[in-house]
C-alpha cells in the first residue's frame, strides 16, 4: 500500500531536518579549520582543494548510484563552501579589527525593503552585529552620515550586472575622504508589485528607481501605453503604490520589500537578465586592517597626463608585477573639460611589500594617486570542475 502525502511530507520534513543539523556541524567546522590555517598562515581559499571536493562528491553519488545530477550536487557545495570561507574570513577580521561595534549604524538609499537596505543587512548578519537603520534620500546623503558620525557605515551599489556602472556613486567617491572598507554581492530579483490588481494589462504607471527600470527595460517594452513615475529608490515606490491603492499603478522592486508594504507580486521575473546581480561597497571613516590570508581588493584612483600611452604606461605596472585588474573605470573631471579620473580596483592587499612597490611604481606614471579602500571581498567566485 502507497503512502499517502501526509506521511510523505513527513519523512521529507524529518529528512529536512536531519540535513540542517549536518549543515550546522559542518559550519561549525569551519571555525576549527580557520584556527588551524591562522596558524600556519595558510590563505583561507584553496581552489584545487575545493576542485578535488567536489569532483569527489560527484563520483561518489556515481559510485553510490545516487541518481544526483552533477551540475545539482555541485551547485549546492558550491554554496557550502561559499559559507565556509565567508564564516572563515569574518573570524579573522573580526579578531583583526576588534575595536568594532556590536551595535553598528548603518546608512543606506531609500526605505526599509529598498536593495540597499537588504545589502545592509546582509552584511550585519554576516558579521552577527545588531542593525541601527538609517534610510537615506541620496547617495549623496549616505556619504555625509557617514562623514558627520550618524553612521558607522554607509552601503552603496556600485555596478549592476544588466544596466552597469553607478555612475553617481563613482563620481562620489571623487570627492569624499571616506574609506571603502567592504564588499560584497546581492542577488536582484524585480518582481511587479501592486495593492490589488490581478490584470497586468489594466497597470498603466509603474513607479521605481531609474536604476530599477533600466534593468527592467525589456519587459517595459511589452506594455501598451505605460507611464514611467521615477522614484528616489524602490522602496519609495513601493510605499507611494501601498499608499495610493490604485488600481492601474503598480511598483518595479523586491519581493521582500513588497511584504513589508502590503503588497503582492503581479509577477516576477521580469529583469532583462535572469542573473541580475549587484555588487555593494561598504564605506567608513576609517580604513580597515585585511588578513593577508583573505581575497583582498583595493580600488585606486588615479590621474595621468594627456600624453599619448600615458595610461597604457601606468597599466604595465599592474603587469610587470603580475598583479590581477578586475575594474577600470573612467569619470569626467568636473570643471576640467576632457579630463578624466581612472578608478582601478586590484586584486592585492595594500600591507604587502609587493603592492607597495606597485604603488610607488604607479606614482611615477600619475598625477594623482589615492587609495580609496583596500578591503576584504565577500564575494567567493565558486570553482567549477571539469
Amino acid at each position: 500500500m502507497s503512502l499517502d502525502l501526509i506521511e510523505i511530507r513527513q519523512q521529507i520534513t524529518q529528512i529536512d531536518r536531519s540535513l540542517l543539523k549536518l549543515l550546522s556541524e559542518r559550519h561549525r567546522l569551519a571555525f576549527d579549520v580557520v584556527r588551524s590555517k591562522e596558524l600556519t598562515q595558510k590563505p583561507l581559499r584553496d581552489v584545487e582543494r575545493e576542485q578535488q571536493l567536489l569532483q569527489e562528491l560527484v563520483q561518489f553519488a556515481e559510485n553510490e548510484n545516487y541518481q544526483l545530477e552533477a551540475q545539482y550536487i555541485t551547485q549546492i557545495f558550491q554554496k557550502i563552501i561559499e559559507d565556509s570561507v565567508l564564516t572563515q574570513q569574518v573570524y579573522l577580521q573580526k579578531k583583526l579589527n576588534a575595536e568594532r561595534e556590536q551595535n553598528i549604524h548603518i546608512a543606506f538609499l531609500g526605505k526599509r525593503g529598498s536593495y540597499s537596505h537588504l545589502a545592509s543587512r546582509n552584511y550585519a548578519t554576516r558579521y552577527q552585529e545588531q542593525l541601527v537603520e538609517l534610510s537615506c534620500e541620496s547617495f549623496q546623503q549616505v556619504f555625509e552620515r557617514v562623514q558627520n558620525g550618524e553612521a558607522d557605515y554607509g552601503v552603496l551599489p556600485l555596478e549592476n550586472t544588466t544596466s552597469g556602472s553607478i555612475n553617481e556613486v563613482y563620481d562620489l567617491l571623487q570627492h569624499t575622504d571616506l574609506f571603502i572598507v567592504g564588499e560584497l554581492a546581492y542577488p536582484i530579483k524585480h518582481c511587479v508589485l501592486v495593492s490589488e490588481q490581478e490584470d497586468l494589462s489594466k497597470i498603466d504607471t509603474l513607479y521605481s528607481h531609474p536604476q530599477v527600470i533600466q534593468q527592467c527595460s525589456q519587459f517595459i517594452q511589452t506594455l501598451d501605453r505605460v507611464h514611467i513615475e521615477y522614484c528616489e529608490s524602490s522602496s519609495h515606490a513601493m510605499q507611494l503604490v501601498a499608499g495610493l491603492n490604485k488600481p492601474n499603478i503598480a511598483a518595479l522592486g523586491n519581493e521582500d520589500g513588497g511584504n513589508l508594504y502590503g503588497l503582492r507580486v503581479l509577477k516576477s521575473g521580469i529583469a532583462n537578465q535572469e542573473n541580475n546581480i549587484t555588487r555593494f561597497i561598504v564605506v567608513a571613516k576609517n580604513a580597515v586592517a585585511v588578513s593577508p590570508q583573505i581575497h583582498t581588493k583595493t580600488l585606486l584612483l588615479m590621474k595621468t597626463t594627456q600624453q599619448a600611452g600615458a595610461l597604457v604606461d601606468a597599466l604595465t605596472v599592474f603587469k610587470k608585477h603580475n598583479v590581477i585588474m578586475t575594474k577600470l573605470e573612467s569619470r569626467p573631471i568636473y570643471g576640467k573639460p576632457w579630463e578624466e579620473m581612472f578608478y582601478l580596483e586590484i586584486e592585492a592587499n595594500t600591507n604587502d611589500p609587493d603592492t607597495q612597490q606597485v604603488l610607488a611604481e604607479l606614482k611615477e606614471y600619475s598625477t594623482f594617486l589615492k587609495v580609496l579602500g583596500c578591503y576584504p571581498s565577500e564575494i567567493v567566485k565558486p570553482v567549477e570542475i571539469s
